[in-house]
């Protein structure tokens, strides 16, 4: 193995170098932030690395893990719109690229991932409410001021949604690419 290169979390027949490494863990750990298992991470990761679009069977190469994972992982990225296949000229595979606009990648988990949980809560409240009746008088008190609270939370939540994708949808932040000498957070 040439130096400075590194097989850890990958096959020994695909070896990434030490910043592709680093990478993939980045997106690995924000992938663990929002509850995406570790091979949406590494999927990303390694799109987002290679200077080309990858195959299926390339991504399985280079990171060493099952075609299960790498399809599952691939379906998900593609209904979020974090990925997208590329025509290749001759070629009858798939190629696949990351979405490189944070505009858009926040976009596609808020519209596939939370907002579908913030609109079922009322029904879950509902429940809730349900089970509640059932128990003491003291309980219920509490239980009670409990689910307000939750009520209340959900309703800032839902209000904040559309407040969140006009940001997203109007701000040159998130729009533009960063100037080279601009720190990006």
């Amino acid at each position: 193995m040439g130096q400075g290169s590194s097989t850890v979390g990958v096959s020994q027949n695909a070896v990434l170098s030490p910043w592709e490494t680093a990478t993939i863990e980045v997106f690995v750990r924000a992938a663990a932030l929002i509850g995406f298992p570790r091979s949406i991470g590494e999927i990303y990761g390694v799109l987002f690395c290679a200077e080309h679009a990858l195959t299926f069977d390339d991504l399985v190469g280079r990171l060493g893990i099952s075609r299960g994972s790498v399809s599952q992982g691939l379906k998900v990225l593609r209904q979020l719109g974090a990925v997208r296949i590329q025509y290749v000229a001759g070629s009858r595979k798939d190629h696949y690229e990351p979405e490189l606009s944070m505009r858009r990648l926040v976009s596609g988990f808020v519209r596939d991932q939370f907002t579908p949980h913030v609109e079922s809560g009322t029904a879950r409240l509902e429940q809730i409410e349900a089970l509640i009746k059932e128990e003491d008088s003291t309980v219920r008190r509490h239980a009670a001021a409990r689910i307000s609270t939750l009520r209340s939370w959900q309703k800032r939540t839902v209000k904040l949604v559309p407040v969140v994708m006009a940001v997203l949808s109007g701000s040159d932040f998130l729009k533009n690419e960063p100037e080279p000498d601009r720190e990006v957070i």
